[in-house]
């Protein structure tokens, strides 16, 4: 037990009651007392409620209790269970990061409740993280089957209110998350990668067009607007979804993998005003000098140049098969590879332009690359076999059922009088290629060496991506609204953002922490004497997991409230 004094504004000194446990502070080398439970003023103390939950513990010990009030009360009956572990683990993370009070400090002065908006949108969150699902079954998860500290329950309206503060505050949000993230982690930010993919929906039609500014954004000022779009608009799918409107999503992360911010763009925007928005918006933090790198995807001069407006360069891949004329020199340079690590050869060529080119080569992608190309020529041969003796027609017919499938295509070739023969010429050029990306670099101090690593690490975001679509759910998207579309890319946001930190600072993979943890569960006991909840028994895993990402055990009884009369 603990007691505690205040002193009344009349000068009396008032005792407090309080049930405390010691906790060991390896930092200052002492334990230090937390308190558990508060009983109130000492002088006004109800003790035949204390006597009723002391008599309902001593119960639930069994023969390990000491000792038994007379007048106990029955079995303590067991009502409620919930997944506690993954919660409690983001919850952690979150307030190390600072992103609660930075919340609630940016929605203060406004007419809400700053501190349940801040609950509500790390609820949100953490579903996305360990139980992804739409908006409605979020709040029977948060009602029904996830301990949220603060949080008991929520509806739907309060979900929905919570996603438009989010959205109003993001900017401001996002800039001081960047840095309180790359401060705390020591995170190398002198590389930036950025990449975009696309999210579905649903619908037979594209949304109605309305004006837009030139980051996207809809605008009534006809001075602003640059285009007439539906944010939900039809275009080119990187999945292949092209027959369903969709949005562009563009993430920005860290060489260590931690994104550090996301874009949401209609459908079918132009790469060239991605990269305008993304460099017009980081510039705005005043960054130090920063190397974008980008996939091949924005190779095209409108995107290079947007991409070195203001301080900073770029890496990016170029496309061996474009057959630029740039290209074509980079990769008729002789001259002998220098091995790097994890079997990746490089070498700079000087073809006499401003930028410069690294050539790499990977052998054991080489011989991967050359056994799907031969698997594809031996399928080639078998489907033109014999194919001499049939009709001109036929021979036309099969050659437009070959031209659907793309890896074939490339190695038939056909002949004037109509014959369909394997292309050897088209086969030597793309044995060439085996193994090789070419990659353009606008920075003259890093190594060819750092520009391979750096572009290799491109697949940091490429992994961001896979996990927003597995883990995260990012689609296909249920919500109608522009702005909630919007805000629902921030909520995959975060909870992308604080995977990746517990799995950088444990190094075990969000999938493992997650099973692991949410086997940690807080149980409620219900008895006459009153209600109280704990936690279930820690395993080693579990412990393990919290001691790697340094953070501390949680305690045994959540909460206590004596039955009233």
């Amino acid at each position: 037990m603990k007691t505690t004094t205040r002193r009344t504004k009349d000068g009396t000194v008032v005792r407090y009651l309080h049930l405390a446990h010691n906790d060991w502070d390896s930092d200052a080398g002492r334990s230090k007392p937390r308190i558990v439970y508060s009983f109130g003023r000492a002088d006004a103390l109800d003790r035949a409620a204390i006597k009723r939950l002391i008599g309902a513990l001593s119960r639930l010990l069994g023969a390990e209790a000491t000792s038994t009030p007379p007048d106990a009360p029955a079995d303590l009956v067991f009502t409620d269970s919930r997944s506690f572990g993954g919660t409690y683990v983001l919850d952690a993370l979150w307030r190390r990061l600072g992103i609660g009070s930075q919340i609630r400090e940016l929605l203060a002065g406004r007419k809400l409740d700053a501190a349940r908006v801040e609950r509500v949108l790390f609820a949100l969150v953490a579903n996305r993280a360990l139980a992804a699902s739409s908006k409605l079954a979020a709040v029977d998860w948060i009602c029904n089957d996830a301990h949220i500290d603060g949080l008991a329950a929520v509806g739907d309206d309060a979900c929905y209110r919570a996603m438009d503060e989010l959205l109003a505050i993001e900017p401001t949000l996002a800039e001081q998350v960047y840095f309180q993230v790359t401060d705390l982690l020591n995170l190398e930010v002198d590389l930036l990668f950025f990449d975009t993919t696309n999210t579905y929906f649903e619908l037979d039609e594209a949304d109605a067009e309305l004006p837009r500014d030139k980051h996207g954004r809809i605008t009534d000022d006809p001075d602003k607007a640059a285009d007439q779009r539906g944010f939900r608009a039809f275009g080119k799918s990187k999945d292949g979804r092209d027959d369903l409107p969709q949005v562009v999503v563009g993430m920005a992360v860290t060489r260590d993998g931690i994104p550090v911010r996301v874009w949401c763009w209609p459908g079918g925007t132009a790469d060239s005003k991605l990269i305008q928005q993304v460099k017009d918006d980081m510039r705005a933090w005043s960054l130090s000098r920063i190397v974008w790198v980008a996939d091949r995807g924005f190779s095209s001069s409108d995107n290079r140049r947007e991409l070195m407006r203001g301080a900073g360069g770029y890496i990016i891949g170029e496309k061996l098969r474009s057959g630029s004329a740039e290209v074509k020199a980079a990769l008729s340079r002789q001259g002998r590879y220098a091995t790097v690590r994890d079997n990746l050869q490089v070498k700079e060529v000087n073809i006499g332009s401003d930028d410069r080119f690294v050539l790499c080569y990977n052998p054991v992608q080489a011989d991967r690359d050359a056994a799907v190309r031969a698997k594809l020529v031996a399928q080639l041969e078998e489907a033109i076999a014999d194919t001499d003796k049939l009709a001109r027609h036929e021979r036309a017919r099969l050659e437009g059922v070959i031209s659907t499938k793309p890896g074939l295509k490339r190695f038939l070739r056909v002949t004037p009088g109509g014959l369909l023969r394997i292309d050897n010429k088209k086969i030597a050029a793309e044995a060439n290629l085996d193994g090789k990306y070419l990659l353009r670099s606008s920075d003259p101090k890093l190594s060819p060496e750092d520009i391979a690593l750096g572009y290799k690490q491109l697949l940091e975001v490429e992994r961001g991506w896979k996990d927003m679509k597995s883990i995260i759910d990012l689609r296909p998207v249920y919500h109608r609204l522009e702005d909630r579309i919007r805000a629902h890319v921030l909520l995959c946001w975060l909870a992308l953002l604080l995977i990746r930190v517990a799995e950088n600072t444990s190094g075990v993979t969000w999938n493992r922490i997650r099973t692991e943890l949410q086997r940690l569960h807080a149980i409620t006991f219900t008895g006459p004497a009153g209600t109280f909840r704990q936690t279930t028994q820690l395993s080693k895993t579990q412990r393990d997991l919290l001691v790697a990402l340094s953070i501390e055990t949680p305690k045994t009884i959540l909460d206590a409230t004596p039955a009233t009369r």
